[in-house]
């Protein structure tokens, strides 16, 4: 019954990704994620109350550092922005660079202990292939839209 519901999900989900903005299309991909982590690590009621939270907290937290901290100094490469940089700049953008990479992994590392308290070891791995494995079926959705 899980699974029926799962592949319903993500049928209904697929069937409307290419219409809406860019909000819209986060909001599918994002129940796509949920949908498909809960199918792979196969939750128990108690575990993903407990589970959840502690996961779209991480999420939302990476989202910020990757996209409104990092994005800003990616966004001086792209532009080019980055050659009219002083020496003294340049060092004070790497310090930033590797405080923001400091910053993310002591979230992972938090987020870890955080999840072990709610869910199993053998889970935890099996989040970090599920999470791999929807991201390359998302990366070949996109490539063939693409195309």
């Amino acid at each position: 019954m899980k699974r029926k519901l799962t592949l319903l999900l993500i049928l209904i989900v697929s069937f409307s990704f290419a219409q809406g903005g860019m909000k819209e299309k986060k909001e599918k991909i994002k129940a796509l994620k949920v949908a498909y982590i809960t199918e792979k690590l196969d939750l128990t009621a108690e575990e993903a109350q407990k589970f959840w939270p502690v996961y779209n907290a991480f999420d939302d937290k990476q989202f910020e550092i990757k996209h409104n901290k990092m994005r800003t100094i990616v966004n001086q490469f792209e532009s080019g922005g980055f050659e009219s940089l002083s020496e003294k700049e340049a060092l004070e953008l790497i310090t930033k660079m590797e405080d923001y990479e400091d910053e993310m992994h002591t979230l992972k590392k938090k987020y870890i202990k955080d999840l072990i308290k709610v869910i199993p070891a053998k889970k935890i791995i099996k989040l970090k292939k599920a999470e791999e494995e929807f991201n390359r079926k998302l990366l070949r959705e996109f490539r063939g839209k693409k195309d």
